[in-house]
């Protein structure tokens, strides 16, 4: 028998009802939205909160963007949904722009739900094209939440979900910052780390690994710009060994870096390129894979064994179109770098030369972390490595009193707003952020 709960508040309805995701349910206090515009999110209660967040990093394009908005509406009216044997325009028309701006020798696209499926299938199409059964994924990653990316994932998440473990092989990428190799310049460390990756390489048999999976820049794992040459070693081991390169774009792509796929900017051709998020600034859910033409032909007379009901989902599609011809017609990746280099980074080192509590700044484009710190000189994180602290719960409950939303990971703070964020309103969230800041410098004891 159902409940009656129309007595209760919004707030109480919602914690009563629904199960939310990487939390624990007790202590929910969720932002009860009423309604979203451009890089703004309105609460029930009226407040009115700059979305320094891009919510998970996927609103590229801000809310409600009319064109997007109207494409979907316009295809709603034709068709809704279609089983996925079959072909429609928007699909084709979705795949054939994201080709477009994809690596030379990307041939095909095959559609999914979101980032997660992508890589669980990118992942199937490796081992099926190579015949073999492991997979290498950087610890400082995070790939998903499905059994096999959730294995692949480097973070703390994959902690509880290890059962599915078999064939996944971890290793440290570059992170001068934070440097498992004891390197000195961006040059060691690139050199350290691909030698440490060969290493693991040859350690685990080449023969037997199927793929290296990596995000050209990791994204809830911090943000860490590679090195100039690291991708491009990656590559070349790659090849050296028979191993498809997987490059993970669900979060850096589609105009977050200032380019349409962050490894444009690595001179590198990935083998497959997995993507969501900001293809239609998650509109409605779609994802996919990018295949190159030596993988996609291992399926021209071999029936892939995949699928899934809503794969290229006409609103999706439709959505994906809108959204990057938008982009395209407004200039939103070129603007993307500019707001970086010009707005947010040297926004964000004022920032760093105010409050003892930032250790590091790292970024580019609308993509840049703080790493917050309770001692610069030992670098000493202001919350344990998979866990918060009280100082971090201080500082992001002062990000929520200035009515800025911001995404907040372990001891780091990630400024990603949407690419249509203006400069104004970059700056504003700027200083919101240092006044927020002022709290988490009370728990520092750098110089």
């Amino acid at each position: 028998m159902a409940t009656d709960r129309s007595s209760l508040s919004s707030i109480e309805r919602e914690r009563a009802s629904v199960f939310h995701s990487w939390s624990a349910q007790a202590t929910l206090n969720p932002l009860m939205v009423k309604s979203a515009h451009g890089v703004y999110v309105t609460a029930e209660d009226g407040t009115e909160y700059l979305d320094f967040s891009s919510q998970l990093v996927n609103t590229n394009i801000g809310h409600q963007h009319p064109s997007v908005v109207a494409a979907i509406q316009d295809q709603a009216g034709v068709l809704t949904t279609i089983a996925p044997q079959h072909g429609y325009q928007q699909r084709y028309e979705a795949a054939e722009r994201i080709l477009e701006r994809s690596f030379a020798g990307a041939a095909k696209v095959f559609f999914t739900n979101g980032g997660t499926e992508a890589v669980e299938h990118a992942v199937r199409m490796a081992k099926l094209h190579t015949g073999r059964p492991k997979v290498l994924a950087a610890y400082r990653s995070y790939h998903g939440a499905t059994a096999t990316s959730i294995n692949l994932t480097g973070d703390p998440r994959r902690w509880a979900n290890d059962q599915g473990a078999a064939g996944v092989v971890h290793f440290f990428g570059p992170f001068l910052y934070r440097s498992h190799f004891y390197a000195r310049t961006e040059e060691e460390e690139c050199q350290r780390a691909l030698e440490h990756l060969e290493e693991t390489i040859r350690f685990e048999g080449p023969a037997t690994i199927a793929a290296i999976i990596l995000e050209t820049i990791p994204g809830t794992a911090g943000i860490m710009v590679p090195p100039p040459g690291y991708l491009r070693g990656v590559r070349e081991l790659c090849d050296r060994f028979g191993i498809v390169y997987i490059a993970d774009e669900v979060m850096c792509g589609f105009g977050r870096t200032g380019s349409w796929f962050a490894y444009l900017d690595h001179d590198v051709k990935p083998d497959l390129v997995t993507f969501a998020k900001g293809v239609n600034s998650g509109y409605v859910p779609l994802g996919g894979v990018v295949l190159n033409e030596a993988v996609s032909a291992t399926f021209n007379e071999r029936v892939y064994p995949g699928g899934l009901t809503y794969s290229g989902h006409p609103l999706a599609c439709a959505a994906a179109v809108a959204t990057i011809d938008a982009m395209e017609r407004e200039g939103l990746v070129q603007h993307a770098r500019r707001l970086g280099d010009d707005v947010l980074r040297p926004g964000l080192a004022e920032l760093a030369s105010r409050h003892r509590v930032i250790g590091d700044v790292r970024g580019l484009g609308v993509f840049f972390a703080l790493e917050l710190v309770s001692d610069r000189a030992t670098r000493e994180p202001l919350a344990p490595y998979g866990q918060s602290s009280p100082a971090m719960n201080a500082v992001i409950a002062a990000c929520r009193d200035e009515q800025l939303l911001i995404f907040a990971n372990f001891n780091r703070l990630h400024v990603v707003p949407p690419c249509t964020i203006t400069d104004e309103e970059a700056r504003d969230g700027l200083a919101r952020l240092d006044r927020a800041l002022r709290v988490a410098d009370e728990f520092s004891s750098a110089s």
